[in-house]
């Protein structure tokens, strides 16, 4: 049967089989723990990360241990903005890359614990603990070894942390909900949970959900974008904002045939935890306006794809754009004006979404 062929019931989010969940799992730990030895064993740009990295970044990737650096399999730079003194948590850490950069962000009174299931992989992570806490100056890492779906059984205390970040990771993951579930109780009221993935442009054939290299390649355990917005607000993150993204090429040409028409993106996104915020963007009347002070982002202040925020420059923003930055780290940063006393209907436009024909790769201007 061909892809395009593939009737709807045949087409899920979750694996094809009760047996499927626990074989993907193995496939996974297998590849990442023994199968690929670096970066240019990866037959797809899906686990690359071709993001323009900032001189400042580059620099702090600059201090990491090469064999970390070697041993990265991420899909995008999960470094939002603001980060100094935050508990943070990294989601599939692998060897650490991502851990060793934030741990330089946050500074020595923050702290960065990373989470992986692939011993090989956190072997790498933990033999360089010394290296970097001696050149950094402080050691404020953690690593412990778990099923990123089984937040719950590890040693983390609900509502202990700031920001959860992941890199490339809830794909390969055979339970997203219980994984976004995680990570709303581990985080505090106003953290976030911001995260680079792969996302695909409609559900995957149950079929390709069973093969273990496109699985390890980050593909075919891809949610249909639309899928991750219903996950996410069901987990209790009202709102999901697309960040960033970037199309993958599949120039393989096996995979390329195996997974046919199907369009794959790598998008960044942030989910705010709020009670309150609604299902689309009322507008109020209200307005923010950036001052500007946030460390290497003095021009603006990046919300979403569709939100950024100049400095000195006041734009009108709907009502959840206005508890996102009231609730969470940001509130010091930006001034609100109004409240919801006068509803004026909805904001025009909406989340098209990565695959949208019109979807810019970065942020834009427009207000929401």
């Amino acid at each position: 049967m061909a892809v395009d062929d593939c009737p709807v019931d045949d087409c899920s989010v979750d694996a094809p089989s009760a047996d499927a969940p626990a074989a993907i799992s193995a496939a996974v730990r297998e590849y990442y723990g023994s199968t690929l030895t670096g970066t240019a064993d990866l037959r797809t740009n899906a686990c690359c990360d071709a993001s323009q990295v900032p001189a400042v970044l580059r620099l702090l990737l600059d201090r990491i241990h090469p064999e970390v650096l070697e041993r990265y399999y991420g899909c995008g730079l999960v470094v939002p903005p603001l980060l100094e003194n935050l508990r943070v948590l990294d989601l599939g850490c692998g060897s650490g890359r991502d851990v060793y950069l934030l741990a330089q962000l946050v500074g020595p009174a923050g702290s960065v614990v990373g989470v992986d299931m692939t011993p090989g992989q956190l072997a790498v992570a933990r033999r360089h603990q010394a290296h970097h806490a001696e050149r950094f100056g402080y050691a404020n890492v953690t690593f412990l070894e778990g099923a990123i779906e089984r937040l719950e059984a590890l040693p983390l205390e609900p509502g202990s942390f700031d920001l959860v970040i992941s890199n490339c990771v809830v794909n390969l993951s055979t339970d997203k909900r219980a994984v976004l579930a995680g990570v709303r109780r581990l985080l505090r009221p106003g953290g976030e949970f911001y995260f680079a993935d792969v996302f695909a442009d409609r559900r995957i054939p149950a079929a390709l959900q069973s093969d273990p290299l496109l699985y390890g390649e980050c593909l075919s355990g891809a949610l249909y974008w639309h899928d991750f917005l219903r996950l996410a607000r069901s987990a209790g993150f009202g709102d999901p904002r697309l960040v960033s993204h970037r199309p993958l090429a599949i120039t393989d040409p096996e995979l390329a045939r195996r997974t046919g028409p199907i369009r794959f993106c790598s998008a960044t996104t942030r989910l705010f935890h709020l009670d309150a915020l609604e299902d689309g963007w009322e507008d109020y009347g209200q307005t923010a306006l950036y001052r500007g002070t946030i460390p290497d982002h003095a021009d603006a202040l990046v919300l979403d794809s569709q939100l950024r925020l100049d400095s000195g420059r006041e734009l009108p923003v709907c009502g959840n754009t206005v508890r996102m930055l009231r609730q969470s780290r940001f509130a010091a940063h930006v001034e609100c004006r109004g409240d919801e006393s006068c509803h004026r209907g909805r904001f025009p436009g909406g989340d098209e979404g990565p695959f949208a024909a019109s979807a810019g790769a970065g942020a834009g201007g427009s207000c929401c």
